[in-house]
């Protein structure tokens, strides 16, 4: 239930109890000069179990001093208010404070009808005190606050065991797939893989050129457990390290900077607290693209721009590769796998080569709603591969 239906419902209910202690002291209470502040304390002690699911306790301690108050005038009203901040207070979990104040105002109510006009001796105070706190309702109260707190800590604890169970099988299918993907591809890449590499050093030894196929089938096995190998690592991620985000894109500038290539970082704005979504999505973006400036661009600089604007994250990387604006691209696995992640955060992206020369990536990851009204890029090159 949300927040603001819960408020509703305790806001009904002390006016509801506000309404009931006011038509009990009008049916009861004959004119005298105290009746303002006597209708005033029953007012106060309904009112206050509106925030009795907030503060408990001092609901308890409000609606007990109200009743003390109301009974010393002569207001002889059941304490039904007290009634339900007991209720409130044992759902809670303040057992020890509950049954304090109960037992407190046993004496206190007692006290407070000997002083009240109603002139009783102790006997019949004592009694009166029964009716007034009506002592069956009040172990009742405590009673259904109790069984309701076990309840709601019943149905937490299942509800965490469920998300615990499916985490766990979850957990158990990745690393199934895992365990398949590297028993059933690995060994046969690693043959390819063999044979290609000892193809080419064949045909250099005898002096023959390389046929353009078998450097073809080099390169593509190389990849291909580069892939694969990324692909083991991230369904074996028992979660265990954290999820790598914006803090740790200058690390991957300094690594792209100890290859050689001339690469700089800059960040605009203020850096705000971003989704976890977006966090990670950012680091990816900026992951993929450096990558691919080391595997395929031939580029010398690269920068990385980072852009905090204030609902949008933008980044940026440019390189000064041999792509040119009129060569043919062709999608690949990378930038395709980078442009659903943006697409599912309701984002946009753009990848393709520059009028000036070199390739360019550009996203934009909405970082206060989980959606963007965007337009689809399909006709977007997303990869340069030369």
């Amino acid at each position: 239930m949300d927040r603001q239906r819960i408020g509703v419902m305790d806001g009904a209910i002390a006016v509801g109890v506000t309404a009931l202690l006011l038509f009990a002291g009008l049916a009861q209470q004959g004119p005298t000069r105290l009746d303002p502040l006597g209708y005033a304390l029953l007012a106060a002690g309904g009112l206050a179990l509106a925030w009795g699911r907030r503060a408990p306790v001092t609901v308890l301690a409000v609606t007990g001093v109200c009743a003390l108050g109301h009974q010393t005038i002569g207001f002889d009203v059941p304490a039904v208010a007290y009634l339900f901040a007991v209720y409130a207070t044992v759902r809670a979990g303040h057992h020890v404070v509950a049954v304090a104040g109960s037992v407190f105002m046993l004496g206190a109510v007692t006290l407070a009808l000997l002083v009240s006009p109603h002139d009783l001796a102790v006997g019949e105070a004592f009694a009166r005190t029964r009716d007034v706190l009506q002592l069956a309702w009040l172990i009742a109260a405590g009673a259904a606050g109790e069984a309701l707190r076990q309840a709601e800590r019943r149905a937490d604890e299942a509800e965490r065991t469920r998300e615990e169970a499916a985490r766990r099988r979850a957990d158990e299918e990745r690393l199934h797939i895992a365990r398949e993907l590297h028993d059933s591809l690995t060994h046969q890449i690693s043959v390819i893989k063999v044979q290609a590499e000892v193809a080419v050093h064949l045909a250099g030894k005898r002096g023959e050129e390389v046929p353009e196929a078998v450097l073809v089938i080099r390169e593509a096995v190389r990849e291909a457990a580069r892939e694969l190998r990324a692909t083991l690592e991230a369904l074996r991620d028992d979660d265990r390290n954290p999820p790598r985000g914006l803090a740790d894109i200058p690390e991957l500038v300094r690594r792209a900077r100890s290859t050689g290539l001339d690469a700089r970082l800059t960040v605009d704005g203020h850096g705000i607290d971003v989704p976890a979504a977006v966090d990670r999505t950012a680091y990816r973006i900026v992951q993929e693209s450096l990558t691919n400036v080391a595997r395929h661009a031939a580029a010398t600089r690269v920068s990385v721009r980072i852009d905090h604007r204030p609902d949008v994250l933008a980044i940026r990387v440019d390189d000064d590769g041999r792509a040119t604006h009129d060569s043919a691209s062709v999608p690949g696995v990378g930038l395709l796998g980078m442009r659903e992640r943006v697409t599912a955060l309701g984002g946009r992206l753009r990848a393709e080569p520059r009028v000036e020369g070199g390739f360019t990536v550009q996203a934009e990851l909405p970082v206060e709603r989980t959606s963007l009204e965007h337009t689809p890029l399909e006709n977007t090159p997303l990869e340069y591969t030369p």
